[in-house]
């Protein structure tokens, strides 16, 4: 009988096993593990090896740049540390030979590794009687429960191989499709398939495996610990996300409407679960156990004992802290007024989400008062100070004892209940202007006054007849309700936003104290570059000449 614990499913020791997997080429599919027949011929377990091996490419993005958040090459914050990667994203030095971000490779991987195990074994029922003696109930009952569970796997790896090629597609756009292991015969020089046929082919993987996957691991299979899988919703959230980003300018520029309407369809498909709900407490949501057990998370990619993320981005006049992630002005200024604006202190008054998500100068956390004024503990002037005057909080857990380097759980959070909502008021105001439920039983307007509208935030609804009005209010929602999560660059990119926005020079504050009172001047940290072929990732260029004219580039590069 397997067991897996909760928070280890990505720590599984197979990356020998993966290692194997991967060849010189990346779109050459063809396999030669060594023993590996033998291997599952002695051990049946190693099958689950072979099942878990795509979950691994699963990649954790509170690392996925200078080993810290993407947030840095958007608006949203800067990267204290130069040189950086970040850096050469920011400043347009990037190409088709460096690319901090180019993760092609990478999940091809994954998507060989879940086609591995879906066709080299599909006689799985056979392979797990291996090396047992099924004569006791309860032996019985083990090997019921692995027929089961291995089951649930194969279709969990048609979803990850989709998760996988989405991530392909929001970098790259159209890329080759490669749907069966290859042999010695066959050629693996593949042209790029289009946009809409990468779509198609993840859509039709999700459709044929979600009325076949768990519900619920935490109850549906709590007996064995295998909570952390992929689920129906996880699906239906990925297939939400997917057309979102197809029906979006930068994949339809022709606007056509019924991309609209299947994205809408989609959020809809989930929503009307009824399995998950908003959490009253959007503070608590990103940090420690709650990450995964929270009501609202979908899909969360495990990670276990950390302080990582503290120690790369408490404030600097936090012991151990060194600062990173630092906010910009151009986000805190994006918040909202709750109230009345309070001259002496801008940031009262504010979207309550302000102060769950940075720490603001004079603000209490980590039971102390964040100094980041002119001869402060925190003063910009310290070395690796944050340059913009904010300080990030999102994330990270309070009052970390980093000297004694104490850690506790985290988990990066992949799909939660609020995007799906975002999603679906996005998608039907575009089909249906935003209040018009088309029989759903949401209307744009409502699904976005949802989140709005959480406990504890609790912000004032939206109402509006117009669809251009309320398409920058879902843009704005979007910015402040998912900060930091990854949203924020790709969101720009779809909407065909980023040419404007990530030009723009990324803005900071400097406090200045007067007695009890400060003063704040907006200072510019650094001049941005996007040009107009960033819109897609170049193709690595070492897969362009390894496929000898074959695989197109991307424009520009």
């Amino acid at each position: 009988m397997l067991k897996i614990s909760k928070y280890s499913i990505i720590h599984l020791s197979i990356s020998v096993l993966i290692g194997s997997l991967v060849s010189c080429d990346v779109l050459d599919t063809k396999v030669d593990i060594y023993n590996t027949d033998q291997q599952i011929q002695t051990n049946y377990k190693v099958l689950y090896d072979f099942g878990y091996a795509a979950y691994t490419r699963l990649q954790n993005r509170g690392y996925a740049i200078d080993n810290n958040l993407f947030a840095a090459v958007s608006d949203e914050a800067e990267y204290t540390y130069s040189p950086s990667s970040t850096q050469i994203f920011n400043e347009g030095s990037w190409n088709a030979f460096t690319n901090p971000d180019n993760s092609y490779l990478y999940n091809y991987e994954g998507i060989r590794a879940a086609t591995y195990f879906l066709e080299t074994y599909p006689n799985y029922v056979e392979f797990l009687k291996l090396n047992r003696n099924l004569i006791s109930t309860n032996d019985i009952n083990e090997y019921q429960r692995d027929v089961k569970s291995i089951r649930y796997l194969r279709f969990e790896n048609r979803v990850l191989r989709a998760y996988f090629y989405f991530e392909l597609l929001k970098r790259f756009g159209g890329v080759p499709i490669v749907k069966n292991l290859l042999d010695s015969n066959d050629n693996t020089h593949l042209p790029r398939n289009s946009v809409d046929e990468v779509v198609d082919y993840i859509v039709s993987e999700i459709d044929a495996s979600k009325d076949s996957l768990v519900t619920n691991w935490g109850t549906d299979f709590q007996d064995i610990g295998l909570d952390g899988r992929i689920t129906k919703g996880a699906a239906l959230a990925l297939k939400s996300r997917v057309l979102l980003y197809a029906a979006s300018p930068l994949f339809n520029p022709g606007n056509d409407a019924t991309k609209w309407q299947a994205a809408a369809s989609a959020a809809n498909e989930l929503l009307s679960l009824n399995l998950y709900s908003l959490d009253p407490n959007y503070s608590e949501l990103f940090i420690g156990d709650k990450s995964t057990k929270s009501s609202e998370t979908i899909f969360a990619i495990r990670q276990g004992a950390t302080n990582d993320l503290e120690k790369s981005n408490y404030p600097i006049g936090t012991a151990g802290g060194n600062s990173g992630i630092t906010p910009s002005h151009n986000l805190v200024n994006a918040y909202e007024y709750k109230g009345i604006p309070n001259p002496d202190d801008p940031y009262a008054n504010r979207d309550p989400r302000l102060g769950f998500s940075i720490v603001t100068n004079n603000s209490k956390w980590n039971d102390r008062t964040i100094e980041i004024w002119e001869g402060g503990t925190d003063d910009f002037n310290n070395k690796n100070a944050s340059r913009t005057g904010y300080y990030l909080k999102k994330f990270l857990n309070e009052n970390l004892n980093l000297i004694q380097d104490e850690k506790k759980l985290r988990s990066w959070i992949v799909f939660r209940l609020a995007e799906i909502y975002l999603n679906y008021a996005e998608a039907m105001n575009e089909a249906y202007g935003p209040n018009n439920s088309n029989g759903y039983g949401l209307t744009a307007e409502e699904a976005l006054n949802k989140v709005r509208s959480r406990p504890g935030v609790e912000m004032p609804p939206i109402t509006t007849s117009s669809k251009d009005e309320f398409r920058e209010k879902v843009k704005h929602e979007r910015r402040i309700e998912l900060a930091f999560e990854e949203h924020r660059y790709w969101d720009l990119r779809r909407w065909k936003d980023a040419i404007t926005v990530l030009n723009s020079p990324l803005r900071g504050v400097r406090p200045t104290k007067n007695g009890t009172h400060f003063t704040y001047d907006v200072k510019e940290v650094e001049k941005r570059v996007f040009l107009e072929k960033m819109y897609l990732h170049p193709i690595p260029q070492s897969e362009i000449a390894k496929s000898q004219g074959i695989l197109t580039q991307n424009p520009g590069w």
